[in-house]
C-alpha cells in the first residue's frame, strides 16, 4: 500500500533540475522568486552574513513536505493537518516583539515580506526518526531582533503561536497548554543559521507548513521550530516551553539533534529519510556541528539535552 509521503512519478524535483533552476535564478537576480515574494529580492545584496553551508543532499519531493506534517494545533496525526490547516486565515497578520527591548515593535506582514530573502536549503530532523531536506525561503531571525535592539538584560528569546480555536480545531481540546510555546538562547536565536521562514520551493509557505511564518533551527529536532508564531518576547529567564510542560522527561530546552542521547522510548543513533527506503545514521547536531558546536562548549550536552 502505498503511504501517503511517498513520492510519485512527478512529484519530486531531481536534484540536476533543482540545482539547474537555482543557478538559474541567480544568474537572473532570482527574478521569477521576486515575483512570488514582490517587496523581496531573494538572495541579492542581503546585508547580513551568509552561512557557510555543505551538500545536505537532495530535496525531499514537494509532496511529501506538504502531507506530512506535525501540527498539533490542527491534529496529533500527520496526514490529515494538510486539509485542515486550509482553516487558518494567513492575513492579516502581525508580529510582536516586547519584553527586554529598546524598542518594543509590531510589524504587519507586509513589512516583514519587504526584508532581503534568501533561499537555504537545510535538513530538518524530527524527534521521532523522520528527516527531510526542504528549500526554503526567509531571512535570517536576528534581522527582526535586531530592529528591536534586545538589552544586555534579555538571555533568552520566547515564541509564542497563534492561538486561534476557530480555525485550529486541535486548540478546542487540551491536547497541549496552547498557544505553543518555545524559546531559544540569544545567541542561538541570533545565530546565522537560525531562520525566519516564509516560503518553501520557491512559493509561500504552506498553512501546514506553517504559514505565514515559521521559525527553523535546523540542528535542532523539529518542534523547535515553532509555526505560525506572532509574539517574539526577549526574556532574562529561561523561558517552559509547550514541550517541557507536556512531557519533561522526554523533552528539554536545547532539543539539539544528538544521536548518542535517545529519547526515552527509541534510539536516536539512526533516522528515516521521507522517501528512501533505509536508514542512514544520525548526525551530531543534524551536520551542522561546525557551524553551532562553538555554542555549547563546556556544557554536558547529556545533562542538558
Amino acid at each position: 500500500m502505498r503511504r501517503d509521503w511517498e513520492p510519485g512519478e512527478n512529484e519530486i524535483t531531481p536534484e540536476r533540475l533543482f540545482r539547474e533552476r537555482r543557478r538559474l535564478l541567480k544568474g537572473l537576480g532570482a527574478a521569477s522568486l521576486a515575483m512570488t515574494f514582490p517587496s523581496a529580492a531573494l538572495g541579492n545584496d542581503c546585508p547580513w552574513d551568509r552561512p557557510v553551508l555543505g551538500d545536505v543532499g537532495p530535496p525531499t519531493a514537494l509532496r511529501a513536505i506538504k502531507s506530512y506534517n506535525n501540527y498539533y494545533e490542527f491534529s496529533p496525526e500527520k496526514e490529515p493537518v494538510r486539509i485542515l490547516a486550509q482553516e487558518l486565515t494567513p492575513r492579516p497578520w502581525t508580529i510582536t516583539i516586547t519584553g527586554e527591548v529598546e524598542q518594543p515593535l509590531e510589524l504587519d506582514l507586509d513589512t516583514i515580506m519587504a526584508l532581503c530573502q534568501e533561499e537555504r536549503i537545510y535538513r530538518l530532523r524530527c524527534v521521532e526518526g523522520w528527516s527531510m531536506v526542504i528549500p526554503w525561503q526567509g531571512f535570517p531571525l536576528s534581522t527582526l531582533l535586531e530592529k528591536a535592539k534586545p538589552l544586555s538584560s534579555g538571555k533568552f528569546v520566547r515564541f509564542v503561536g497563534t492561538y486561534r480555536p476557530s480555525e485550529m480545531i486541535n486548540q478546542r481540546r487540551d491536547t497541549l497548554d496552547w498557544p505553543y510555546t518555545e524559546g531559544l538562547r540569544i545567541d542561538e536565536a541570533t545565530h546565522p543559521l537560525t531562520l525566519v521562514a516564509t516560503g518553501l520551493y520557491g512559493k509561500p509557505l504552506p498553512p501546514q507548513n506553517g504559514a505565514p511564518l515559521r521559525l527553523v533551527v535546523p540542528w535542532k529536532y523539529g518542534f523547535k521550530s515553532v509555526k505560525a508564531f506572532q509574539t517574539i518576547e526577549v526574556v532574562r529567564q529561561q523561558p517552559v516551553t509547550t514541550w517541557m510542560k507536556a512531557a519533561p522527561s522526554e523533552y528539554g530546552f536545547y532539543a539539539n539533534v544528538n544521536p548518542e542521547v535517545p529519547h526515552p522510548r527509541w534510539s536516536q543513533r539512526r533516522e528515516t529519510r521521507i522517501g528512501e527506503l533505509g536508514k542512514r545514521p544520525t548526525q551530531m547536531f543534524n551536520g551542522y556541528a561546525d557551524q553551532v558546536a562553538h555554542l555549547y562548549t563546556g556544557m554536558d550536552l547529556e545533562r542538558h539535552f
